[in-house]
Parts: C-alpha cells; sequence; structure tokens
C-alpha cells in the first residue's frame, strides 16, 4: 500500500470512527474536520473525487472496501433508527444512507457494485408485547462490553453481514428483558432457538455483552451438565468478553488459569490495555474458572457483595449501578452445585430483591426441564434449584438457549415458576457457511431414481452407508477411517497449494459414535486400534486402498463442490502428503482418543484448547451435546436415541466447514437393529429435519404483525405446534390448551394433512365420499409440466384431471373422519371462508398416475376404473400420522394453476390457470400392513387411505395480512386449563 493509500485509509477510519453509532453525515464535511488534524499530504484525500477515484480501481477485499463495508452495513441493519424512515437491509435504506452522507450517484454506483444491500432475513422472533428501553440512545451512552466484543470478532475475521447479523439478533434479545434500572421489577422469560453447532455461544456472549453495559450487574450461565461442557464454555466467555486484565486483576501473568493455553500465549484473548475500571468502565468478576465450578464462599461470602456509591438508593438505582462492578459466573447444572449458589446468595446483604441478574441456560432442554410427573408436586432436581434462583432474585431474567426447543415449548405456560418461555421467542436465522442437516439430505429436491449425482444430490456427495452387517465386519469402519487419512492429506495439500500458513487447519477428527457404555469404548478403542496398526498407510496395500477411495469417492465430490478450493488432480499429486497425514494423526502412538471420563483408559484428552488435534475421537453422552468437535471430518454413527431432540443434538457433524465442506463425509447405520425392530438412522435424520423446518417456518409465518401488534404470543404456540406435530401434548391426559387453533389462511400454500384415520369405518366413509371425485376425472391422463428456469429443472407427471365447484369440494371436506379432527379444522374452516367470500370458485382435482403400463394401480368404485396408488406408512414416532405423503414433482404444476407460481412453460398445465382457483392433488395410499390384502386389482374400501394435499388461490387472503386465528375454550385467563373444570362447567 502507498503512503497516499495509507493517509487515505487514516483519513477514513477517522470519519468512521466518528460517526459509529450515530446518523449518516455528509462525507466530504467529515473529511474536511478530520483532515485537520492530520499531516498536509492528507489533504488532497478530503474530497469525495478521492474516494471515488480510489473505489474506481479497488477490490471487494481492499481496507478501505472493507473498512466501508462494515459501517454501511452497519446503518443497513439499524432497527428503526431516529434517522430512517426505511426499512433495514433494503434499497430504500441504502438510498437514505447515501442522501445523507450527500454523495453523488456515481459514487453510489461504485460503492453498490463493491458494498451490495445484504437482503438475508432477520431473526423470527414470536413475543408479547414489552415496553421499549433499550434504544440507541440508551445503548450508546454506556456501551464498553459490546463493542469490545464487536471488535474481536472483526479482528478474528467475521464479515461485516455476520457482525451485524450478530448484532442484530442480541438486540432484539435485550430489548426484550427488563429494564435494569427500572423502578418495578419483572421478569422476563425468553427461548432463542439456533441450530446445532451454529453459534449460539456467540449470539449469548453478545447479549451478556450488552446486558452488562445496560446495568446487569449478576450473569449467571448454566453451562451444560458434565465439565467439559462448562470449562468450553467458561473459557470462551473468558477470552472474547471477560478479558485479559480482568481475568488477571492484577496478578502476573504465569499465575493466570490459562497460562498453559496457547491462544493467551500468543494475545488472542480480549485485551483492554487497563483494568476496564481505570478506564472509566467496570470492572468483571468471574465467580468461576475453567477449572473450578462454583464453590461455597464461606468467609469469602462479601465477592458477592456489591457496593453502592449512594446507600440510601436501592442498587438499581442508575447512580449505583453503573458505577459497581458485575459478576459472572459459568456454573453446571448440577443439583449440589446449584444448591451451593443459592444458599450463598441467600447470605448476602445487598437485597436480592435490587439486584439486576441475567440466568442464561445453554442447553436449555437439557436437565433444565421439569421432568417429574405432573401429580407429583416436587419438582425435577435442577429445575427445582433454577425455580428457587427465579424466586429469590426477583429482577432476573432468564433466557435458555437450544437447537431442540420442542422440550421447553411444551413447559406448562400456567407454572409461572418454571421456565416457559412466556415474553418471547426468538429462531435465529441459519448462518452463512454453516453446515447443517438440510445439507446432507435432499429435503427441496425432486430428483427420480437414478438422477442423483455428486453435484445435484447432498446425500450422494456427503452420505455413505454402514451396511447391516457392520457388526462383525469392519470393513465400513476401515473405509471410514481410510477417508479420514485421505482427507487428512488433502487439508494438507490445500495448505500447500492454495498458500495457506502452516497449521491452518488446526484441528482435524474423526467421530466414532456407537454406544454410550464405557466398555464398549473400551472394545471400540482396541478395534480401531487394530485397524489403524495393520492399514499400511505408507505401504504399497494402503496406497491401494486409498488411491481407490479417491478416485471414485473425493476426487468426483471435490470436483463440484470444492468451492474454488485445491484439489489433486491424480492421486500421484496427493501421495507426499498421506505419510505426513498417517504421522500427524498416530503420534505418539495415539491415534485414538476417548472421551468419557474413563480415567483407567489413558488416551490423552480432547483438549482443543490447548493443542493440535488430529485424532479419531471415541465418545457417548460427552460427545452427544454441546460439546464443539473442532475440525470434525468424518463421522461414523451407529447410534441410537430414544427421541427426536436427543438425535438430532447427536449431530456433531452440523457445524462451519470453512474449506473442507467438500471433504466431510457421514458414515451412517441405516439398518440398525433396535428392539427387534431395524432402524433406518438417515430416515430417522430426515424426519426430525423436516419437522424442525415445519417448526421454524411455522414461526416465521406467524411472527408477522397484524396492525402492529404480534399475531400469536409464546404462550400460543404449543397448541400452535402441537396443531402441526400433534404427538406433542400438554403436560398431564387431564389437561388440555385453553387455546385452540381455530382458522388458518394457506393462500398459495401447499398444505399436506397427514392425520388421516385408522378405523375402518371412518376409512371406509372417506373412500366413499372421494370416490365420485375419481369417477368426475377425465377418463386418460394428460401430462403436465412446470419448468423451473433457475435451477434448469422441469417436474413433468401424467394425471387425471377435472374441475370442482368450491362448494362441491367443501362438502366432500366437510364430511371427512380424522384421526386428530383439530388438526384438519383450521385449514376446513380457511377453505370455509374463503368458499363464503368468493375468493375460490373451484378447484382443479389432479390424480397422479405411474408411468408406464405396469406401475401400480388398483379398481375403485362401481365403474371399476384404475388409478394409481401410492406406498407410504405412518411413522412410529407419531402416533398415528403419516410423514410425507406428496412428492415433490408433483407440487410445481399445483402452485401454478393456484397462482402462486409465474409461467409454467407448459401449454397443457397453462390451460388449466384461472382466477379464483385452486388445485387439490388425490393420493390413493396403502399401507405396508394393507399391501398383502391387495389382490392386484381392488382392496378392501377400509383398507385404503385417500390422502390429499392441496393449494389455495394464492389471492385468497386477508385483507390485513392475518394468517392465523385463536379462540378460548374457557373464559379464564390461564394457559392451560383442566378438562374436568370443561367437563362440568
Amino acid at each position: 500500500m502507498t503512503a497516499p493509500d495509507e493517509l487515505r485509509l487514516e483519513l477514513h477510519c477517522a470519519v468512521l470512527a466518528d460517526l459509529d453509532g450515530s446518523r449518516p453525515k455528509g462525507l466530504e464535511k467529515a473529511l474536511a474536520y478530520q483532515v485537520d488534524d492530520m499531516a498536509p499530504e492528507a489533504e488532497a484525500h478530503a474530497t469525495e473525487t478521492d474516494f471515488r477515484t480510489a473505489l474506481s480501481s479497488a477490490h471487494a477485499t481492499d481496507r478501505l472496501v472493507e473498512l466501508w463495508r462494515r459501517q454501511l452495513t452497519t446503518w443497513d441493519y439499524a432497527e428503526a433508527p431516529a434517522w430512517s424512515t426505511t426499512s433495514p437491509r433494503t434499497d430504500e435504506r441504502r438510498a437514505e444512507v447515501y442522501g445523507l452522507l450527500r454523495i453523488e450517484r456515481a459514487t453510489c454506483a461504485l460503492l453498490d457494485n463493491l458494498i451490495p444491500v445484504v437482503k438475508a432475513a432477520g431473526p423470527v422472533v414470536i413475543s408479547d408485547t414489552f415496553t421499549p428501553w433499550y434504544t440507541p440512545e440508551s445503548q450508546r451512552s454506556r456501551s464498553y462490553y459490546w463493542p469490545a466484543y464487536r471488535r474481536l470478532l472483526t479482528d478474528k475475521g467475521w464479515s461485516a453481514q455476520a457482525v451485524a447479523d450478530l448484532d442484530t439478533a442480541t438486540d432484539r434479545v435485550v430489548e426484550r428483558l427488563s429494564d435494569p434500572t427500572g423502578e418495578e421489577a419483572y421478569q422476563s422469560k425468553g427461548l432463542v432457538v439456533g441450530y446445532v453447532q451454529s453459534g449460539k455461544t456467540a449470539n449469548f456472549t453478545g447479549v451478556i455483552a450488552k446486558a452488562f453495559d445496560a446495568g446487569y450487574r449478576l450473569v449467571i450461565v448454566l453451562g451444560g451438565t458434565i465439565n467439559t461442557l462448562r470449562a468450553q464454555t467458561q473459557r470462551r466467555l473468558d477470552m472474547e468478553l471477560v478479558g485479559r486484565e480482568n481475568i488477571l486483576r492484577g496478578s502476573a501473568e504465569s499465575e493466570s488459569d490459562y497460562a498453559d493455553d496457547p491462544a493467551w500465549r500468543e494475545g488472542r484473548f480480549l485485551a483492554f490495555g487497563d483494568l476496564p475500571s481505570a478506564l472509566g468502565a467496570f470492572d468483571i468478576v468471574r465467580m468461576t474458572t475453567r477449572d473450578n465450578d462454583y464453590k461455597s464462599l464461606l468467609q469469602g461470602i462479601t465477592a458477592l457483595e456489591f457496593h453502592k456509591h449512594k446507600p440510601g438508593r436501592p442498587l438499581y438505582d442508575p447512580d449505583n449501578l453503573h458505577g459497581c462492578a458485575a459478576r459472572l459466573m459459568v456454573v453446571k447444572k448440577n443439583k449440589t452445585v446449584l444448591a451451593k449458589l443459592v444458599k450463598d446468595l441467600g447470605k448476602i446483604k445487598t437485597p436480592l430483591d435490587q439486584i439486576p441478574v441475567l440466568i442464561i441456560d445453554d442447553e436449555s432442554d437439557e436437565a433444565s426441564v421439569n421432568t417429574t410427573k405432573p401429580e407429583v408436586e416436587k419438582r425435577s432436581a435442577i429445575n427445582e434449584q433454577i425455580a428457587k434462583l427465579l424466586r429469590m432474585l426477583p429482577r432476573s431474567q432468564y433466557v435458555g438457549y437450544t437447537a431442540t426447543p420442542f422440550a421447553n415449548v411444551f413447559v406448562d405456560p400456567s407454572d409461572t415458576e418454571d421456565i416457559f418461555p412466556k415474553d418471547f421467542i426468538l429462531s435465529l436465522p441459519r448462518p452463512a457457511g454453516y453446515m447443517g442437516a438440510r445439507d446432507f439430505h435432499d429435503l427441496d429436491s425432486a430428483l427420480e431414481p437414478g438422477e442423483a449425482t455428486f453435484a445435484n444430490s447432498n446425500e450422494k456427495a456427503h452420505v455413505r452407508v454402514i451396511g447391516a452387517g457392520a457388526n462383525d465386519d469392519d470393513t465400513c469402519l476401515q473405509e471410514a477411517m481410510d477417508m479420514f487419512v485421505l482427507t487428512a492429506a488433502v487439508k494438507l495439500y490445500r495448505e500447500r497449494v492454495d498458500g495457506l500458513e502452516d497449521g491452518h487447519f488446526e484441528h482435524h477428527t474423526m467421530l466414532v459414535h456407537e454406544s454410550v457404555r464405557t466398555n464398549d469404548h473400551r472394545e471400540l478403542h482396541d478395534r480401531i486400534l487394530g485397524l489403524w496398526d495393520n492399514a499400511g498407510y505408507t505401504g504399497p496395500r494402503g496406497h491401494a486402498r486409498l488411491r481407490k477411495l479417491f478416485e471414485t469417492d473425493i476426487a468426483p465430490v471435490s470436483a463440484v463442490r470444492a468451492d474454488g478450493h485445491a484439489v489433486p488432480a491424480t492421486y500421484e499429486d496427493l501421495m507426499p502428503f498421506v505419510g505426513v497425514a498417517a504421522m500427524r494423526i498416530g503420534r505418539d502412538g495415539k491415534p485414538v482418543i476417548v472421551v468419557n471420563g474413563d480415567k483407567d483408559l489413558e488416551t490423552g484428552e480432547a483438549d482443543f484448547d490447548k493443542r493440535p488435534i488430529w485424532k479419531i475421537l471415541i465418545g457417548g453422552q460427552l460427545l452427544a451435546r454441546g460439546f464443539t468437535v473442532e475440525g470434525l471430518t468424518v463421522s461414523y454413527f451407529r447410534r441410537r436415541a430414544g427421541n427426536a431432540s436427543s438425535l438430532m443434538q447427536m449431530g456433531r457433524w452440523f457445524g462451519f466447514r470453512r474449506g473442507y465442506r467438500d471433504l466431510v463425509r457421514l458414515y451412517l447405520g441405516r439398518s440398525e437393529v433396535m428392539r427387534d425392530k431395524e432402524i433406518d438412522l438417515y430416515a430417522a435424520f430426515h424426519a426430525l429435519c423436516l419437522d424442525e423446518e415445519s417448526f421454524r417456518g411455522e414461526l416465521e409465518r406467524y411472527a408477522v404483525l397484524v396492525d402492529g401488534y404480534p399475531q400469536i404470543t409464546p404462550a400460543q404456540v404449543p397448541p400452535l405446534v402441537s396443531q402441526h406435530l400433534p404427538w406433542l401434548k400438554p403436560t398431564s391426559p387431564n389437561k388440555m390448551y385453553n387455546a385452540r387453533l381455530k382458522l388458518v389462511r394457506s393462500a398459495g400454500r401447499w398444505e399436506e394433512p397427514t392425520a388421516y384415520p385408522q378405523k375402518r369405518a371412518s376409512l371406509v366413509r372417506n373412500t366413499e365420499l372421494w370416490v365420485p371425485v375419481l369417477e368426475s376425472l377425465d377418463r386418460d391422463a394428460a401430462t403436465y409440466a412446470y419448468h423451473f428456469t433457475q435451477e434448469n429443472t422441469v417436474h413433468r407427471y401424467r394425471a387425471l384431471t377435472g374441475t370442482l365447484p368450491a362448494d362441491g369440494l367443501l362438502s366432500v371436506l366437510g364430511r371427512l373422519e380424522w384421526e386428530h379432527p383439530e388438526h384438519f379444522s383450521p385449514h376446513l374452516r380457511y377453505i370455509e371462508e374463503i368458499t363464503k367470500n368468493g375468493l375460490v370458485e373451484d378447484w382443479v382435482v389432479l390424480a397422479p398416475q405411474h408411468a408406464g403400463a405396469h406401475g401400480k394401480a388398483l379398481r375403485l368404485g362401481s365403474e371399476g376404473r384404475r388409478y394409481s396408488w401410492f406406498e407410504r406408512d405412518r411413522r412410529r414416532d407419531r402416533h398415528g400420522l403419516f410423514g410425507a405423503i406428496s412428492d415433490k414433482k408433483h407440487r410445481g404444476v399445483a402452485h401454478r394453476i393456484a397462482g402462486a407460481l409465474g409461467h409454467s412453460g407448459d401449454p397443457t398445465t397453462e390451460s388449466l390457470v384461472a382466477d379464483r382457483r385452486g388445485a387439490l392433488v388425490l393420493y390413493p395410499i396403502v399401507e405396508r400392513l394393507h399391501r398383502d390384502a391387495f389382490d392386484g386389482e381392488r382392496i378392501d374400501p377400509g383398507k385404503i387411505v385417500l390422502a390429499f394435499s392441496f393449494v389455495a388461490p394464492a389471492s385468497a387472503h386477508s385483507a390485513n395480512g392475518q394468517v392465523v386465528q385463536f379462540t378460548t375454550i374457557s373464559p379464564t385467563a390461564d394457559a392451560i386449563i383442566d378438562v374436568t373444570e370443561i367437563d362440568h362447567g
């Protein structure tokens, strides 16, 4: 960089530092003001013309551009600032910023080209109304720890967009806590829903930083149920929030509990330059350390006392609050540890009702939720201690963090002492660069069998099947280990060829997950060690295996998924790195680390913060939840889990895989035997992924305000979710939610009921209702198609079609019987509403037909016409409900008919399009348990399910945008009511 470039950069740094946290102001005036304090040579750069000239030859990664990217993104993301009347993350907001900067169109065009507006979705919030107190003005007046944390993230390489996303999401949380300086004590409770291994810790670190700045003076982080998780969280907070000076507090560097930590020695811990209290701010006093959980303070109880500068006023008075040090503790979710904390808090002299407290509950669905039966008055042990904290600290705020929220959402909302998120539920957006469940499944794909390639199928690229005989044959495990060595070699190759520094890939790990039993871990350790010793990675036999795996797997996958990273052209190019990789993994003769607390098995520790780890990890519960496995590239997974939350949390292969995303492989059992049943773990993850996406999608729909007010509050989320996931029920069979979903408007959306009856009489009735509709369809099938131009994909299929008037279809739907009537009734009320109001005139009915003359077909009705039937089964975990029913390739045509998609590119499909028209797709289903009863021609009408999906006209929405309506069952304000009271009321 030349001297003029340095001067220009220095000048713009000064300008933007002055504008940080305030409104955009005239650029040339700001440049002229700052240049007065600089060398005379800087004068030439104090004009917009000079800025424009620099931008005209700049690249997106230039320091000047990055400087402006950070500030423009901050202004783009600002929520309702006093200086703006436009929505955040829009072209209109950016134009408003340019107007306030008073810059010319040519300069604006250059900035737009180098720094386009990021229009990614922000967090989704379901919230009750709240009193605004956390304003930009209040943030600027005493902001210290948040700006320091933001700078640290920027220095770590976070993009301006990622920092701005975090800023926005943490604002949404903090503003819903109560004002720590308020006269009236209020206890806010919320839940933040993230993704597994997706950066939830960064979010609650930001929340804590902002809460400290706002006046919260005691923060309690409930950091998991095991020591490794608590220590990992403590280190992260110490490193990125507390900082060196608060850790040392005048002690020598060598006395720090992080003296053996490379990051401490390399200066990667946050530093302020002096104790924050000496710099005009306030200190953070740690009540726990990395190696020490909370312990009874005995004579040191004064460490929990808060000094008041004005004794005559309460602690929460601003003059007292902002002058005293804050306390931070990271506490394991353990009954004994929490009981010590409760006991010590009861001893301090500072009135507990004056202390603004923030409780962060990491992995809040584990251990925190009350698991005792409803009829038992006593709470489960950890839940009882949390409830005690909330009772004794009336100014405490509770925020749970989880990636599996169902347990928290279904806490009894009427139990005021429990942790139900009564004030807000915030769903974080999927972060850029995150590799999650969706990236291992083809959720939105309509690929036909045989069409999957490494380029278009996530499953084909990343998932490998563990054979049914893997218990007796180590072939799959050996292949997974070979893949681990190969991917290690590719990482070393990339360090060399891509010009990365040595050690860029600090950690490289493989995870083997088979059992929670310690004895099983020992046996598995010996098996893997034997395979490793006999693998011959540096000899001809090993190279032959690796060459084959490279040529059939690594090379073709990376050729289409490497995203610009170096890929060896041949195995010979990779070969020099294989030996180095094997030596690094097998260093000290210990290629395997067992992570289970077994002190008799000396394999070393997975201490990622102290040294580079290139190892195979074996583990159970310690690796199943919360613990971040750094550098995870190959996973070998055969464990079963009893519920959806446990299964998703075991997905340690989710996370950020920068520079090696294409190398990630998941070896998964698809024929696991559990209790005499065969379990497909990949299918289980797929079903769980669909449920999670459904939950997030519903929250997003209902988060839209109507006339400035929430459509739903957190207390209405449980009945909403139970509508879509009906097997989730309130806490007791004799209780029910007082709120009931009355109506769901779904204009232009694919809706797919799944709660079909199981009783023979109900199935016969439903079949009798649908047969006349089927018989009214055209006798010959036609071919319909939708051309998705962006994806260069055509969804084409044959179907029998016909048209039903709106009242004719309503008559059929209104008489159908269901396993769970409440599952479909909100949709039925919507169809009644749009029929009555003339928003739908008719429906096109499509009955998809299999291709070829020998497709599965059966005869129905008195006419004996043949119709294609489909194989679908009810999900074991959904209490009689089906999983996905429709074929994705059928959806495009239906969406087009209903006006939800643009021109199909197919004349036959276009002939069915009309205003105020909906589409319904019929699926005759024969379940596995009834397929033997099918003789090839007919089947008992009590053994067939006539399933359907529908898309209402895209124009059939409400005037005010409301998509959901609730009704209360009882006039009481309680969220949950007793059924017996209703029966006798």
